[in-house]
Parts: C-alpha cells; sequence; structure tokens
C-alpha cells in the first residue's frame, strides 16, 4: 500500500478545500494517486447528494451583484437545509461567486447553465466543481433555485436576512440615481403586485372605471369633467390594488412612486421580487 504523506494530504486539501480526514480517506482509497482521490470525492459529492435528495432547503441566501455604472445586475438564489450553513463563509462564497459570474460572464438562462462556468476566484475551476466542494464540506443539500440578470438603470436591494431580494428596471439616461435603489426597498416593503395600471386585468379596471363614472354623474357636472374626476379616483383604485407607480413612494408618501422615478428622468419598467423559497 502506497505511503499517505501528511504533504499529499495538504496538496490535495489545498486542491478541493475539503475536510484533510476526508482527503486522507480517498487518497487512501486511491491508492497515493492525487487524480484517483479527487474522482473519489467527487463520488462521495453524489453520496451525500442522494442521501438528502428529498430534505427540504428552506434556508439559504439571496445575493445581488451589481456593475459600478448601473448597467446591470444580477441576482442569484442558494438554498440549503439550516441557517448555520446560510451563513458559512464557503457558503456565503458560493452564493457571491454564481452572482459575479453571472453579472460579467456570458449569462446564463438556468441555474444549470451557470454552474457550468468558471468560478470567479477559483482559477481552474468551474462553479460547479466549487459548489461539489461545499457539499462535500458541509454535508448538506444545497441548491443554485433561481438566476436573473437584468439590464439597466436597475436598482437592487436585498433584505437584512438575505432572504428577499428585488431588481428594480427602469428606462431613462440616469443609471445610477439613488432612486432606483430606493424603489427597489419600497418594492421589498410594500409588495406591489405588478408595475403598471395596464397590467392589472382589463375587466377588473373597466368594472371599477364604470362604478366610479355611475357615481360622478349623480354630481350632475359635464362628461368632460366626469372623466378627469373618474380618472383621479382611479389612481386610489390602483394603489389599492398594488400598482407599484400609483403607490405613495415609502421614503417620501407625499408623492407616487412615478413622480419620484420622474424627478430623476427615469419611468418604471418593471421589476423581479424573490422570497427565498417561493
Amino acid at each position: 500500500m502506497a505511503e499517505i504523506t501528511a504533504a499529499a494530504v495538504k496538496a490535495l486539501r489545498e486542491l478541493t478545500n475539503l475536510p484533510l480526514m476526508d482527503c486522507k480517506q480517498a487518497l487512501t482509497e486511491a491508492g497515493g494517486d492525487p487524480t484517483k482521490a479527487v474522482e473519489v470525492l467527487k463520488t462521495k459529492f453524489k453520496k451525500v447528494m442522494l442521501k438528502r435528495a428529498d430534505n427540504a432547503t428552506s434556508e439559504g441566501k439571496i445575493v445581488i451583484e451589481s456593475k459600478p455604472d448601473g448597467s446591470e445586475a444580477a441576482m442569484v438564489e442558494l438554498q440549503c437545509e439550516s441557517a448555520p450553513v446560510a451563513g458559512a463563509e464557503s457558503f456565503l462564497s458560493l452564493a457571491r461567486q454564481c452572482a459575479s459570474q453571472l453579472l460579467n460572464g456570458p449569462g446564463a438562462e438556468t441555474p444549470e447553465a451557470l454552474l457550468a462556468q468558471p468560478a470567479p476566484e477559483a482559477p481552474g475551476k468551474t462553479l460547479n466543481d466549487l459548489y461539489e466542494d461545499v457539499v462535500n464540506s458541509i454535508r448538506e443539500k444545497i441548491v443554485l433555485a433561481r438566476v436573473a440578470r437584468v439590464k439597466g438603470p436597475v436598482g437592487g436591494y436585498v433584505h437584512h436576512d438575505g432572504k428577499q431580494g428585488v431588481l428594480f428596471q427602469a428606462e431613462g439616461a440616469n443609471l445610477t440615481a439613488p432612486v432606483l435603489r430606493d424603489v427597489a426597498m419600497h418594492i421589498t416593503a410594500l409588495k406591489p403586485v405588478c408595475t403598471l395600471p395596464e397590467q392589472l386585468p382589463a375587466d377588473l379596471v373597466n368594472a371599477e372605471r364604470d362604478r366610479l363614472r355611475g357615481e360622478a354623474k349623480k354630481t350632475g357636472k359635464p362628461d368632460s369633467i366626469i372623466e378627469k374626476m373618474v380618472e383621479g379616483q382611479l389612481n386610489t383604485f390602483y394603489n389599492e390594488q398594488g400598482v407599484l407607480i400609483c403607490q405613495p413612494f415609502a421614503k417620501d408618501d407625499s408623492k407616487r412612486v412615478s413622480q419620484a422615478l420622474a424627478e430623476a428622468g427615469l419611468k418604471a419598467v418593471g421589476f423581479t421580487r424573490w422570497v427565498l423559497g417561493r
């Protein structure tokens, strides 16, 4: 049997970032061959995932990375089984590297496509290699659940617990306006259901417009005045239905979200709001 030296174990540990005992056992099984030892460790990763396949991943983190010029932002959701793992540096590093690669790489439509790409902080490794290393080290089910990349103007916000994240997209030339992040925070707090009034069901809006018009006609005012009254009252209805641009702005409720954006030369386009595991 080949002698397993401390130097060989240390080298495998530095290569894989896995526990020393696991590295020593893998080298023993591989007869001292480091290449075969890596394959042994990959097999162990598959066993861990198979064993924990049915476990719930109700913890984790949502991470956002943004380009300094505001031209793009990316968001990922990395799930795990327990809160301590969600706070572990190796887990957080994996989440950050996934978001960084999504933002600065060629992009990815699916988590699987992203994991196949290089790990930004681990030369020679893919994100999937890094993912396997973390699973082997932590011994817990980990899932890269969602990925999203959005062009600017875009504001990003992650709640302090890392379990809610929002990317808010606008149109206009002001790519770095602070209001973009403020609106993302607003969305996290007030949870609008859509961005614009036209995104509400048409029959719902028409029914409310007819109701308001009927009430307004009782005043005996001219039709031109009635229509202005109806449109003004519809803003209140839109707010009640959760239309973002019609909501009072959380940072300054003397104005609506649309007004706060207009002051910065921006118009709302849409948003992506995630809650961990939902």
